[in-house]
């Protein structure tokens, strides 16, 4: 246990002092895995007398041969390809420009209402992550058509900004999402269910973040006035604009849900899918599918790397026995699998002020996992929770990488402008999140049906 805490402390020195999470997990990951295999602290600090230096030696090599084996693994995983893919298929909607006309639909539906435009914007939020995947990816694209727009009609920065930062957390909770993939990964559950279970949840916050807006506009009608109202025949023209989001999306959950083929197979159509969407709308040129292939590839290698140092920190960790004891302190404790989730999502919500989510979930997953399951808790649904955790830390000081991809976006706009403005929102995700706690199904009623 000592070791292990030893191990974390060094985890997190190195990574405020700037080091890359995946590197620091792998340098830590080695180093602990080492020492713990020259059994603990006594023989590895005999580097000196009889049989001491190649007794190291060995443990060195046995980390080495670990953490090598950890990276191979993960760079020929079947599983993880579903990754690439996703990503290049985000790039590929990314590219064919079609958050503008995203916006403009949800605007024309919502805008003539009080806040209208800043629901909008939700609903173009929501819209973007069913064929992205990345939360940073849809504040950070929304941000760019939605801003002038509410600016033009008088919209409160706080409202505006606000909107699109919580707004981007959906490309993570409504699928396809790479962190649920990771995720799914790390605790070696069937990411089709995370991502059929993440559907009804995605929904309701949506819902609640139109609730949130509707409130804040109802106690302060100024931060969000009416926009004129669009005739019928050009919302029907504008909704057309937007059928490959309904093609894509259909497409690929769909096909989860009735079990046409696996997630992975569901995210090569789905490349195929926006390639020919954005092929169609003319966007698709030999410089964007360049641009979209190294995006993917420098997007791709981050995770890849992540996972590995993820994989071998959680190696060391099991050797060190921290799972081991800490399993059997909450055995002592006699606490029920709700007490243990609820102590940890207090953790994830500490966490996520200085954490970003993929080093929250590879930090995390592989360890309360093995706390998890000997007390019978459903994984998929801890996936979902854990998820709706990590969303929060997107919008919440110090951290909150999503308020400041909006504020590079809207340099004007102070920090704490955005902040201020999410504050509604968070209240919102907390509600989400006691509501998934305490109704389950909530998250499991889709993948339930699967099964049948």
């Amino acid at each position: 246990m000592i070791l292990s805490l030893i191990g974390f402390a060094v985890l997190l020195t190195i990574v405020f002092a700037g080091v890359p999470l995946g590197l620091a997990l792998i340098v830590v990951g080695v180093g602990g895995f080492a020492w713990a295999r020259a059994d603990m602290v006594g023989q590895a600090l005999i580097w000196w007398g009889e049989g001491g230096l190649e007794y190291n030696v060995r443990a060195a090599n046995a980390a080495f041969a670990m953490a090598g084996q950890q990276m191979f693994d993960v760079a020929t995983s079947y599983s993880l390809t579903v990754i690439p893919l996703f990503v290049l298929m985000g790039a590929f909607i990314h590219r064919s420009q079609l958050s503008q006309d995203l916006y403009d639909a949800a605007n024309a539906f919502l805008g003539h209402r009080r806040g209208g435009l800043a629901m909008g914007t939700i609903a173009a939020c929501a819209g973007f992550a069913a064929v992205c995947g990345s939360s940073i990816a849809t504040a950070a694209t929304i941000s760019r058509v939605a801003m002038p727009s509410m600016r033009r009609f008088g919209y409160r920065d706080s409202l505006s900004t606000g909107a699109i930062a919580a707004g981007g957390t959906l490309g993570i909770m409504i699928p396809p999402s790479v962190p649920m993939v990771l995720y799914g990964i790390l605790s070696e559950t069937d990411i089709a269910k995370l991502f059929i279970a993440g559907i009804l949840p995605g929904l309701l916050l949506t819902l609640l973040f139109f609730l949130s807006i509707g409130i804040t506009t109802a106690l302060d009608p100024a931060a969000g006035p009416r926009a004129e109202k669009v005739p019928a025949r050009e919302r029907l023209r504008l909704l057309v604009r937007v059928w490959g989001i309904l093609v894509i999306f259909t497409v690929i959950i769909g096909g989860i849900y009735f079990g046409i083929f696996t997630a992975t197979e569901a995210a090569g159509i789905g490349v195929v899918t926006a390639a020919l969407f954005a092929f169609a709308r003319r966007k698709l040129t030999f410089r964007t599918l360049w641009e979209s292939l190294v995006e993917t590839g420098i997007t791709t290698g981050m995770i890849f790397v992540v996972a590995m140092g993820a994989l071998i920190f959680a190696n060391f960790i099991n050797l060190a026995g921290f799972t081991r004891q800490m399993t059997a302190f909450l055995a002592t404790m006699d606490l029920s699998g709700m007490q243990v989730v609820l102590c940890i999502v207090v953790i994830y919500l500490i966490m996520g002020c200085v954490f970003d989510s993929l080093a929250m979930l590879t930090l995390t997953v592989p360890v309360v996992v093995g706390v998890l399951e000997p007390l019978g808790v459903d994984l998929i649904w801890f996936g979902i929770v854990a998820v709706i955790a990590v969303e929060l830390g997107l919008i919440t000081p110090p951290v909150g990488i999503n308020v400041f991809v909006v504020k590079a976006a809207t340099p004007d706009v102070s920090v704490w402008t955005i902040f201020r403005g999410v504050a509604p929102f968070v209240v919102a995700m907390l509600v989400l999140l006691g509501l998934v706690l305490v109704f389950p199904s909530i998250a499991l009623f889709l993948p339930s049906l699967m099964g049948r």
